[in-house]
């Protein structure tokens, strides 16, 4: 799993890649720039820890389902006009979410913005295939950058306009989604003359009967809900303000994107992509059974090094899952993609049912450790072969067709 390295894939892209990386550092933001600002929300809406968490399991929710639809939308309209109606929904999304009046509108805006995520990202990344210089290798490698950029700046965002209010990050998201529109909107080529491969909605789930593929993406849900524990969780524990929560996310967010770009390819051709998640959600399940330790030094230190794992099975597990079938990228991709955020959905929704249920605000920690331990076991027992129709794991997407 070699290629080029970031460095190299920066050099001599064209301006469409540029504008389309921009576009989606920016929809990447929005997965953790409500973190630093769930308490501010909960005590402006006057709304209890399991409805604020709803605004993670909204935007995941309406997201998952989504991705069933978002291949056929693309192979209907085109590329370029998927990208363009997933921007227009983000965009009227987040004005709205700056204007909200109660948290269940809160929480219905951010499923809007849910589907317009799906309907960018789930094109992205075949708009910067398309077009990046140096292969598909090097466009992977700045996709994945980007992925990392986004999840790093969207608390950083989130702490430093919602120190202000709740409402600015919202704001302030709306305003660089409008800027992405408009520079999608004139810098991307027509999708007139672009080949279409025909997809119907039934096509992913159809995918998720290869063995493989189902597997992978049955682990990748669990450790997915974990992932999710950590976002929408952490803060609670914690409370504290928006600009701290926003600067542990900020090293969080950069630990994902330097293990994903860096390490993981090097752990995968050590170890084999399988071995190396194995490896990597274990040392996930680790961090997490650290978190149940009742001190907030050890939850933050924590916290930040999950970054790190989180970077290593981003690219691992989407890696094995394209590698896994012989289904057509996209279509493998959004099956994959259906059962990954649909992990992160029932998590972001049950756990703060999970904390009341036990009584105990570190419980859910401890569920998502075991939840790792059973990816862990459910990856042992993929044993089956890599299809020799399909390309390279060094060559299909790392970091997820989120």
């Amino acid at each position: 799993m070699s290629g080029p390295g970031l460095a190299e894939s920066l050099k001599g892209q064209p301006r469409v890649v540029w504008v389309t990386a921009f576009a989606a550092v920016i929809a990447f933001m929005g997965i953790g720039l409500v973190d630093p600002i769930l308490l501010s929300i909960a005590e402006g809406l006057q709304a209890s820890p399991s409805q604020v968490t709803l605004l993670f399991s909204s935007y995941l929710g309406v997201q998952v389902l989504a991705m069933l639809v978002t291949g056929a939308c693309a192979s209907r309209f085109g590329a370029k006009r998927t990208l363009l109606a997933g921007l227009g929904l983000i965009v009227v999304a987040t004005v709205a979410c700056a204007l909200a009046g109660s948290i269940g509108e809160l929480v219905g805006l951010r499923a809007v913005w849910g589907l317009g995520n799906a309907l960018f990202i789930a094109t992205a990344l075949s708009v910067i295939v398309g077009a990046a210089s140096g292969g598909q290798q090097g466009a992977i490698v700045l996709y994945e950058a980007a992925l990392g950029l986004g999840l790093s700046t969207g608390p950083l965002l989130g702490a430093l306009l919602g120190s202000v209010s709740w409402r600015g990050p919202f704001a302030g998201a709306a305003v660089l989604m409008a800027v992405a529109l408009v520079l999608c909107a004139t810098r991307l080529r027509s999708d007139r003359h672009e080949p279409r491969e025909r997809v119907r909605v039934l096509d992913p789930l159809k995918a998720l009967r290869h063995r493989g593929l189902l597997l992978t993406s049955i682990g990748s849900a669990l450790y997915t809900a974990a992932f999710f524990v950590v976002l929408a969780w952490s803060p609670f524990v914690l409370g504290w303000g928006a600009v701290p929560i926003g600067l542990v996310f900020f090293g969080w967010g950069l630990c994902v994107a330097v293990s994903g770009v860096v390490l993981a390819p090097k752990l995968a051709g050590r170890l084999g992509e399988r071995h190396a998640t194995i490896v990597a959600v274990l040392a996930y399940a680790a961090l997490m059974a650290a978190m149940v330790i009742e001190d907030n030094v050890v939850l933050v230190v924590a916290v930040v090094l999950s970054g790190v794992a989180s970077g290593l099975l981003n690219t691992l597990f989407t890696g094995t899952a394209m590698s896994a079938s012989g289904a057509p990228r996209p279509v493998a991709s959004a099956g994959y993609n259906f059962c990954r955020w649909l992990g992160g959905a029932l998590a972001a929704t049950l756990v703060g049912h999970v904390a009341e249920w036990f009584g105990w605000s570190r419980a859910p920690f401890l569920v998502a450790a075991v939840l790792c331990v059973v990816a862990a076991g459910v990856l042992a027992l993929n044993r089956t072969r890599r299809d020799p129709r399909v390309v390279p794991a060094e060559a299909v997407l790392v970091g997820g067709e989120a």
